[in-house]
């Protein structure tokens, strides 16, 4: 990386409202020459049918995972999209991000079973198209920002990967990208006000952005009405439990391809650590620098439950009074041209990780709904944009 490149990662704004999301004066648009590498998982909604929602996350979660340890940095900004994900690569590794997305490409066919789509598109051709990568960071914590995009250039590369342009290759059978760090072990997380609910609100065709911006405004404060802006984790962290699903996606993700030894000693290392973390949490006792009470309770102010990627996402926890006045209030600016929106509601929300060290405090943790969450929001948004088209 240049020191340029450098400059413009440590200068990112970084703001603390997450109801100012979409003022555009906090964005800075990447700096020439950089590329957006991007993800998703096909056909995802019949993955979803399928009932394999932690299979759905664990790969766009892995997607993270696996250019950010590759490029051996983690300041690079990027976003979770449930069955996908987008980073941002500097020009100097943008042949590394490459290698590590066809990797990813094979992980998620030999070991998860689904089909990861995967492109890196130019930062030129998408401001060749009228658009631009701006970004800005929240800051979810006192440990933990996340990157937050807008300008258009997001949706408009993914759109042109759907097409089939810009895609990489994957790699050979058995080819494994670095995943340390990845996992997905927490059970479902029940709603306790009512319904967990995810939502995507992207521009309308007014074009009106002041009015979208109000739009925003107006659904993040009613999703904060509970004082904790719709928060799908409760405050002291997850119920402690674990789900075999992501016990064993986990283990495979850290082992030799095909190696059943190496497999089994995975997965024996990841049930000593859950174990070890139930008795530690159960004691309720630090021991050296780790504070299992803390930790738990970090999972859930580390979280990525809301975020802007040119345009609103959110999974939130409401109660069906707000849940009545939050679709109001989209239903009325779809119809007045001012946003297309996609919602979709279930009992659960859903909780991947990316942790660097059990040690650390910039541990990341990516939430989705738990019975398809953003993808079926996707779809019910692709629905309502299609007579528009």
């Amino acid at each position: 990386m240049t020191s340029t490149d450098d400059e413009f990662l440590k200068e990112l704004p970084v703001f603390l409202h997450f109801e100012d999301v979409a003022d555009p004066t906090l964005y800075r648009a990447l700096p020439d020459g950089w590329a957006l590498a991007l993800a998703d998982i096909i056909d995802s909604t019949g993955a979803i049918d399928a009932g394999r929602y932690k299979a759905v996350n664990m790969a766009g979660a892995g997607v993270i995972s696996g250019i950010l340890n590759a490029l051996g940095r983690h300041d690079l900004p990027f976003i979770f999209g449930g069955d996908g994900a987008a980073v941002a690569i500097p020009p100097s590794q943008v042949e590394a991000a490459r290698e590590a997305l066809s990797k990813v490409q094979s992980w998620v066919a030999d070991d998860i079973g689904l089909k990861l789509r995967a492109a890196i598109v130019p930062l030129s051709a998408i401001r060749e198209n009228g658009l631009d990568v701006r970004v800005a960071r929240f800051q979810a914590s006192d440990d933990v920002s996340y990157a937050m995009f807008s300008g258009g250039g997001n949706h408009w590369a993914d759109e042109q990967m759907k097409q089939g342009l810009y895609l990489v290759e994957a790699a050979g059978r058995g080819e494994r990208p670095d995943l340390t760090g990845l996992s997905c072990r927490w059970n479902p997380i029940e709603t306790t006000h009512g319904k967990v609910v995810s939502i995507i609100a992207l521009p309308g065709p007014t074009g009106d952005a002041l009015a979208f911006r109000e739009i925003v405004s107006e659904i993040v404060a009613l999703a904060s009405e509970d004082g904790r802006g719709g928060h799908p984790i409760p405050v002291d962290g997850p119920p402690l439990g674990f789900i075999r699903e992501g016990l064993v996606l986990e283990a495979r993700a850290l082992s030799a391809y095909r190696d059943r030894i190496s497999q089994l000693r995975k997965a024996a290392w990841v049930l000593f650590q859950t174990a070890l973390i139930a008795v530690l949490y159960g004691l309720r006792k630090p021991v050296g620098r780790f504070d299992p009470v803390q930790y738990k309770r970090s999972v859930a102010s580390n979280t990525d439950f809301r975020k802007f990627d040119d345009g609103l996402k959110m999974t939130i926890d409401v109660d069906p009074e707000r849940l009545k006045r939050i679709k109001s209030r989209l239903e009325g600016a779809a119809r007045e041209g001012i946003c297309y929106y996609g919602l979709h509601e279930q009992d659960t929300a859903l909780v991947t990780c990316i942790v660097p060290s059990p040690l650390s405090k910039d541990h990341m943790h990516f939430v989705d709904g738990g019975e398809g969450g953003y993808a079926r929001a996707a779809t019910n948004l692709k629905a309502q944009m299609l007579p528009a088209e």
